[in-house]
């Protein structure tokens, strides 16, 4: 990291923690919700240097002004529900929650994504229906499952009554409160969360007692026979772990009926207008919220699609998939060993892929190995709960079809079996190579 880009982290860092503490007061988020270190191993500067938006720059009292609205519960209709109530630093900025509650008890269709590391997120949501950090605040304040409001301007007044915020959208932005410049806020303090210098970075720059002999497996398998890079990509550059594209890996077809959906989609989005806030509306509210990227494109190969989500800190942002329908990283690990659930738009990437248990246990412990060191206590409990839980119940299990032994398919005149890739005896991800 450059010096002057080192000192300018640390004024942002200590500004943004005493300007936070005073509006937020003793009941503060605590220091995980703190910005993040630069100095950190793996963390990509020149990718960093080019997801800052030239428009909204980062700068201490901004930070200070969006920490304090996205823990200030105000920004609710009903003044009970904030940012963090969803977004909870000390779960890995998720509600480990298969989905969200947002005001007054209501549940919404979607798990919440992290906002660890969004910013790096080439758009947001999972369907991906927002461009930007800025976009995405929108519209989980003014829907009506999530905080409420009934507009933009609405929640613009409501910040405005609020005494302790008007000097602040003064000196940041030098006038009174816009939404424009609330999203801008948020943002800014959302890109300083910043989460990487896990076990697996160290092994990586070169510490090869950083993870074990079976995250080592796992790290091969993740290259290999698993598959697993061809979606969650990583390179030293881009070490995210997602490709960010969309992809149909049959979640929703365990509940979804598609092609009724999507006309339904279609006739509604048609009469609604079809703008940015009734896609929000029906992917939260309804049950079309299954047909994931399609709400966005309209395309038939974008249903049941979703976003590839990055694969760091798994251990705190359970449980697992757009729906949070797979409890433990084994069942969905399972998911995929079986070849997803069957549907007509699965991508054509999910084939049974012939894991044994041990080689699960190693890819999760690859996983786990992601693991950022302010969420490693919390991390290890929970693979402990996961691991006890992985060897009496594994709903998802079904080692014929991940085997190739069973299961059908259109236009297959046998099973899985034929499609499914070669079992050899060596690992294809040291194949190639000393």
């Amino acid at each position: 990291m450059k010096p002057a880009r080192t000192l300018l982290f640390s004024i942002l860092a200590a500004t943004v923690v005493v300007a936070s503490f005073t509006l937020a007061g003793a009941q503060g988020p605590g220091p995980i919700a703190d910005p993040k270190s630069e100095k950190q191993a793996g963390f990509p500067a020149d990718l960093y240097s080019w997801v800052i938006p030239p428009d909204n720059p980062q700068t201490p009292a901004k930070i200070a002004l969006g920490k304090a609205l996205f823990f200030d519960d105000r920004l609710s209709a009903d003044g009970k529900i904030s940012c963090d109530h969803c977004h909870a630093p000390a779960k890995g900025f998720t509600d480990q929650l298969p989905t969200s509650m947002g005001i007054r008890a209501q549940f919404g269709q979607r798990n919440a994504p992290t906002v660890l590391n969004a910013l790096f997120n080439v758009t947001q949501f999972w369907d991906g229906r927002a461009p930007s950090l800025e976009a995405q605040v929108q519209g989980p304040v003014t829907n009506p499952v999530e905080m409420g409001m009934k507009s933009t301007d609405d929640a613009v007044a409501k910040v405005k009554a609020i005494p302790e915020y008007g000097k602040q959208f003064q000196d940041v932005f030098g006038h009174d409160v816009t939404f424009a410049d609330i999203e801008r806020a948020i943002a800014a303090y959302e890109r300083t969360q910043l989460a990487f210098d896990s076990p697996f970075d160290k092994f990586i720059a070169g510490d090869p007692s950083a993870i074990s002999d079976s995250a080592k497996r796992g790290w091969s398998i993740f290259n290999g026979k698993g598959r697993c890079m061809s979606c969650h990509a990583w390179n030293p550059t881009q070490p995210l772990f997602t490709d960010q594209k969309f992809h149909n890996i049959g979640v929703s077809a365990h509940n979804a009926n598609f092609v009724p959906l999507a006309r339904k989609a279609l006739d509604t989005l048609s009469q609604s207008g079809g703008n940015a806030e009734e896609i929000d509306k029906l992917a939260i509210g309804t049950d079309m919220s299954g047909l994931g990227r399609f709400l966005v494109t309209k395309q038939p190969h974008d249903i049941g699609a979703f976003r590839t989500m990055s694969l760091r800190n798994l251990l705190v942002t359970q449980p697992y998939f757009h729906d949070g329908s797979q409890v433990t990283l084994w069942d969905t690990i399972d998911h995929y060993n079986k070849g997803g659930v069957q549907n007509p738009y699965l991508d054509g990437g999910i084939v049974p892929l012939g894991l044994s248990e041990a080689e699960e246990d190693d890819l999760v412990a690859f996983l786990a190995s992601l693991t950022s060191p302010e969420y490693a206590d919390a991390a290890k409990q929970e693979y402990d709960l996961q691991f006890k839980r992985s060897r009496t119940n594994r709903p998802q299990r079904d080692t014929a079809a991940a085997n190739g032994d069973n299961g059908r398919g259109p236009g297959l005149a046998g099973p899985f079996g034929d499609i499914g890739p070669p079992q050899t005896d060596e690992n294809p991800a040291l194949l190639g190579g000393d």
